[in-house]
């Protein structure tokens, strides 16, 4: 009798950076930069989980095990959550996106395990829930959004746990420009260094600002995106954990330079260029080697849709 052949499903989610400056725990923007796995059903029923991993610096060390591999433990996650029984599998991982390096490592993997869960369970999953069940695991839904819908995401968790995240369209010539300086910054460290209250002229700022940012790219003002990007909740209180961030922050504007911010918790810091992304490049790679620290510069457009499962996008309801 001939052996079946295993069933294998594959996911592709990009890249993301939150906040965007103003926008705190509510923008997130998709990157053409990759998490790829391919998940295969053991043939034999009394065989444990396992995940292999490549890509990145430290891809190959990222854990195997189900009780430890981000990706393994969300498939359980979303399983659990909805009563399916999850089947042992083997994981294939090719990641290109900076582990701890905040262009959103962590909501790629959560959301590539969640979507995995429900394939290899043979159930429909669809972006509603799946936001959801990622939020639950990742805390806030900047990154998770931007990781399943694609583009530039708003979103809010509501009180009783909903998420709503809408996608805005992206102008396809604005590209970012990610300079990651080689350091380890852990996203909870980064957390822990923002204040427990703050200032009403500080929330005011930036309420203006997030709002000031939507409406730019609306009207196609990319000219006060600089302004739009000004942030004073997040990005000076993380100014002491990443050497050479202070100065990023404080470069002067050049021709195709649109605005800066560090994405999401660092240490990755984003512009937003129209030309010249190599000079810019540069310039912001210039301020981390100046305090010791190599830098890898990516020129990465922005990935107008999100999740891919098997090749075809998330079902969206």
């Amino acid at each position: 009798m001939k052996k079946s052949k295993p069933c294998s499903y594959e996911v592709r989610v990009p890249a993301s950076s939150a906040n965007l400056g103003a926008g705190f725990d509510c923008f997130g923007l998709a990157l053409e930069l990759f998490l790829t796995v391919r998940a295969t059903v053991h043939s034999d029923p009394g065989a444990r989980s396992e995940a292999r991993s490549s890509g990145v610096d430290g891809s190959a060390a990222l854990p195997s095990a189900p009780e430890e591999n981000l990706i393994l433990r969300a498939m359980r996650h979303a399983a659990e959550r909805h009563g399916l029984r999850l089947p042992p599998v083997r994981l294939a991982v090719r990641n290109r996106i900076p582990i701890a390096g905040g262009l959103g490592s962590s909501a790629a993997a959560i959301v590539a395990g969640i979507a995995l869960g429900f394939a290899v369970c043979g159930k429909k999953l669809t972006q509603e829930n799946a936001l959801r069940l990622a939020a639950e695991m990742e805390h806030h839904a900047d990154n998770v959004g931007a990781a399943l819908r694609g583009g530039l995401v708003v979103s809010f968790v509501g009180a009783d746990g909903n998420v709503v995240a809408l996608r805005k369209k992206w102008p396809k010539q604005i590209r970012v420009v990610a300079v990651t300086p080689k350091m380890t910054l852990q996203t909870a460290a980064s957390r822990a260094a923002l204040p427990q209250a703050v200032e009403h002229a500080a929330a005011v700022h930036n309420l203006q600002r997030s709002a000031l940012f939507l409406a730019a790219l609306d009207d196609k003002r990319y000219d006060v995106l600089w302004d739009a990007m000004q942030d004073r909740l997040h990005q000076s209180f993380r100014q002491a954990l990443i050497p050479g961030l202070a100065e990023v922050l404080a470069i002067p504007r050049m021709p195709g330079l649109l605005g800066v911010a560090l994405s999401g918790a660092g240490p990755t810091v984003i512009a937003l260029a129209s030309k010249n992304f190599a000079q810019i490049g540069r310039a912001i790679a210039g301020h981390f080697e100046r305090k010791g620290l190599s830098a890898t510069v990516r020129n990465l457009a922005v990935a107008q849709e999100g999740i891919r499962v098997a090749g075809k996008p998330l079902a969206k309801n």
